[in-house]
């Protein structure tokens, strides 16, 4: 029985080793496959690691002086040790230290030497400093900020460490490689809460608090209106998109975001400082806005009594030459029949050229007539006709633009125009016209808009809503974008709106017209047009996920060089105005309705 009991129990001790010998536990499935360890570097498997301290700060540290660190693309670990120190110790020893520096001073004046500014502004700090420590304004800490760098190889690695350098001594803080100290660099950045380089700094409780690595911008202004409230850190956001470099803005959202709902509460605001709005209006959704706040509201379509003649010139300013202005304009008018006709091949667009040349000096509109005269001499669609129909080779032309001459299309294309923008908000509404001739009519719509524009300087924003319509033309993008470009001159803002992002990006303009735009207000959007937002505006995979999940009204606000994330607000009567929520407005109407 013994026998038979210390067989079976031999047999168990060797199936507990063989089990103990193939187990494998956590360690062994995140720790590195090797550890080299150099005095300048690590590797941990087949990554490089190197660790550095900083060893020397300024006299003076800005707030949020570590971001550029932290949005560096490089992975990186990053430590903050902060020791706190024992107050009245450091009285003692400033008090020390203020009679030294006190005593060298007093020599240096009884020697009759030159004041030396650097020993009288170390005399001053001490005074100040011990003064709050005295008053419990201030407490003094041991700071050591630590960094862990890794990259793939030793090359990348020693770019990184430039990068570092050069960002860091730029604002006078000094960095060094934790030279044979590489392990314990590599613990001090790990999440073991522990200092090992003990490289430290003393600092006060102000400079100290600026090495708070996460920031967020703060777009509170003197001037402007309120345009939301910034997420990070519930601070309003009043600005004034005029204060820039120029006063252009794009957004992009799905639909259902909320982008007409945030671009009719900056209209509405604006109006209240005086700046004239002018929108392109696609679906007729600012209608509304406009009837409330005293604006006019031009319908346009094949049927409506409003009309706007293709044809009409703006007045030369003073400043402008009036043949500039009439070349111009008529290589406006050859990319707009371009449009009309559906393309035109090389010898049909010099034609139109010459044709468009003939038609205004047949009506004695030259750069040598008196400019004052060319609106009362404005020809019509008829009159190009005309001019084609008296040279040769033009019969196809002449075909297609009949077509605008006669017959329905004539009612809009084919009239002097009678539309008036005298109002503080004018709102062009091109729902009702045939979607074939949308682009043509907001191209002349547009250019309409920009000769008023130039002929009187005033702080404008013009609103190009659904402006992909445009974007399918190259002579529409081109337009957009030669209005972006120009506004600036005229104190004009465009902001140009767009739902679908993959057909605005494919044009040409598409960039352009962003880079020419200070402000971008990106609201939610769809996984399927994402990336190609992330890849064009640089965005972090945290503001992607943001842009993914955000709530109607939220999303992402840059101006200049600044971004927030950003909440919407409206006052009751603002939202009462300014709702395009179908539910929304069936109540107001029902309310009206009982009132």
């Amino acid at each position: 029985m013994g026998l038979f009991s210390s067989k079976k129990t031999k047999k168990k001790q060797d199936l507990s080793q063989a089990i103990e010998i193939n187990t494998i536990n956590i360690k062994d499935i995140i720790a590195p496959s090797s550890i080299v360890l150099s005095s300048e570097y690590l590797k941990l498997g087949e990554k490089f690691g190197k660790s550095f301290f900083i060893f020397s700060y300024p006299r003076y540290l800005t707030t949020g002086w570590f971001a550029p660190i932290i949005n560096l693309e490089s992975p990186m670990d990053i430590s903050f040790h902060v020791h706190p120190i024992e107050t009245g110790t450091t009285l003692k020893q400033l008090r020390k230290k203020l009679t030294e520096v006190q005593a060298e001073l007093m020599e240096r004046e009884e020697k009759g030497l030159v004041r030396d500014p650097a020993l009288e502004i170390a005399y001053q700090d001490l005074e100040s400093l011990r003064d709050k420590l005295q008053t419990s304004q201030e407490r003094m800490f041991k700071l050591g900020i630590y960094l862990t760098v890794y990259e793939n190889s030793l090359e990348k690695l020693r770019s990184v460490e430039t990068t570092l350098r050069s960002i860091l001594e730029s604002k006078l803080i000094y960095i060094k490689p934790a030279l044979y100290q590489q392990k314990e660099g590599f613990t001090s950045t790990c999440p073991y809460g522990l200092d090992e380089i003990n490289a430290h700094t003393p600092m006060n409780t102000g400079p100290l608090s600026s090495t708070f690595p996460f920031i967020s911008f703060d777009l509170s202004a003197n001037d402007g209106i309120l345009y939301g409230v910034n997420l990070h850190n519930n601070s309003l956001i009043l600005f004034d998109r005029f204060s820039l470099e120029n006063a252009n803005s794009v957004i992009f959202a799905k639909s259902g975001a909320g982008k007409s709902y945030a671009v009719k509460l900056e209209i509405l605001r604006s109006m209240m400082l005086g700046i004239e709005s002018i929108i392109v209006d696609p679906e007729n959704e600012y209608r509304v806005l406009a009837e409330s706040v005293g604006g006019s509201f031009v319908n346009i379509s094949l049927t409506s009594p409003n009309h706007i003649n293709p044809f009409d010139l703006p007045i030369p300013r003073d400043d402008e030459d009036p043949e500039n202005v009439l070349r111009t304009n008529i290589i406006n008018l050859v990319g707009l029949i371009r449009i009309m006709l559906g393309g035109l091949s090389p010898e049909e667009d010099a034609i139109i050229d010459r044709a468009l040349t003939e038609v205004y000096a047949a009506k004695d509109i030259t750069p040598e007539t008196d400019p004052s005269l060319w609106t009362e001499r404005t020809p019509l669609m008829q009159d190009l006709e005309a001019v084609l129909e008296g040279m040769e080779g033009t019969e196809s032309l002449v075909r297609r633009v009949r077509k605008f001459t006669k017959g329905t299309y004539a009612q809009f294309f084919n009239q002097p125009s009678n539309v008036s923008m005298d109002k503080l908000m004018v709102v062009f509404g091109i729902r009702d016209m045939e979607n074939e001739l949308r682009t043509a009519a907001m191209f002349i719509i547009m250019r309409h808009i920009w000769n008023k524009v130039r002929m009187t300087l005033k702080k404008r924003i013009l609103v190009v809503d659904e402006a992909w319509w445009l974007m399918q033309t190259e002579d529409g993008a081109s337009f957009l974008y030669g209005l972006c470009k120009r506004a600036r001159k005229y104190w004009l803002g465009v902001t140009t709106i767009t739902q679908d992002v993959g057909d605005f990006m494919k044009s040409t303009y598409g960039q352009p017209i962003i880079t020419n735009s200070s402000v971008q207000f990106l609201m939610k959007q769809s996984p399927a047009t994402i990336d190609i937002l992330q890849k064009t505006f640089n965005l972090t995979e945290g503001e992607k996920n943001l842009l993914l999940e955000a709530e109607v009204g939220e999303g992402l606000f840059f101006a200049g060089q600044k971004h927030v994330a950003i909440k919407g607000i409206a006052s009751y009567v603002e939202d009462q105005i300014i709702t395009t929520s179908p539910e929304e407005i069936q109540k107001i109407k029902k309310a009206k309705s009982e009132a």
